[in-house]
């Protein structure tokens, strides 16, 4: 099964009337897709019955005739009213974007409570990512260059003053979780897309050690910090998790749990306030 295969298996079990996050009979639900691409993710949503917003840096490429698809900077922020949608696509976007905080927060402004995100990247928490980064600080070694200027910087053609990063701002899952609770964002799923066998060749290699370094952090950790147990074991569980390991790509399930203005507050709560001046 195809990794394209694979999330539109996602988005059906995401966008179910059973799941309560689909449309019902009558009712209007609103999708954002933002990278839009070539317009496949729109088509499946606008079938579902959702209304659909598509936005991408080269709208040219969109080919569904029922969505008008609106070039869109992601990092200058959607043209959208707050609390607009019922679901946002972030496929292959994240990783293009250089303020991914930003970008976070803007999809939670134009969500509404409770409404999902969907976020799907390349694995940066991969074991073969972490090698390649190991051994040539790229994104798979002996095949691409690190990233540099002739390769991960493109143009469009419409809008000359923006730039289209290629894969600059790779990101891992304990960031990804992190810059997304910062955004208001929590965790409700981590579906598992693709099985690398190159990941799973390094797994049998390299996983006791993750597993005993994993565990020994998080002790010492504990013990300085006992009110933070609970955020460690979520992180420990991620780091040690053999699926996120071995898959070729993270397709993440996010809730809106917090609107931008709570969850600076209930992270303020719990912030460190020792810093010297």
């Amino acid at each position: 099964m195809t990794f394209k295969q694979i999330f539109f298996r996602v988005l059906e079990s995401v966008t179910t009337i059973g799941a309560g996050r689909g449309p019902r009979s009558g009712e209007t639900k609103v999708a954002i897709d933002l990278p839009a691409g070539n317009g496949e993710t729109a088509t499946f949503l606008l079938d579902k019955g959702f209304q659909v917003a598509a936005f991408d840096l080269f709208p040219e490429f969109f080919k569904e005739p029922r969505i008008e698809c609106q070039y869109c900077d992601a990092s200058a922020g959607l043209p959208l009213a707050d609390n607009f949608g019922d679901l946002l696509i972030c496929q292959e976007g994240l990783e293009h974007f250089p303020d991914q905080l930003a970008a976070l927060k803007e999809f939670n402004r134009v969500l509404k409570a409770q409404s999902t995100l969907i976020v799907t990247t390349p694995n940066y928490s991969s074991l073969k990512h972490k090698l390649s980064y190991l051994l040539t600080e790229s994104e798979r070694y002996n095949r691409i260059m690190a990233v540099n200027e002739y390769d991960s910087l493109w143009f469009n053609r419409d809008h000359n003053d923006n730039q289209y990063y290629g894969h600059v701002f790779l990101i891992g899952i304990t960031k990804l979780r992190l810059l997304a609770k910062i955004a208001g964002f929590k965790i409700r799923k981590i579906h598992f897309s693709e099985l690398k066998v190159s990941n799973l060749f390094l797994f049998l290699i390299f996983y006791p050690f993750i597993l005993i370094s994993s565990l020994l952090t998080y002790r010492r950790n504990v013990r300085k910090k006992p009110f933070a147990k609970e955020t460690y074991k979520e992180i420990l569980k991620l780091n040690i998790d053999p699926r996120i390991l071995i898959d070729g790509s993270l397709v993440v399930e996010f809730e809106k749990e917090f609107s931008l203005s709570e969850a600076k507050k209930a992270l303020f709560q719990i912030g460190t306030y020792d810093f010297k001046t």
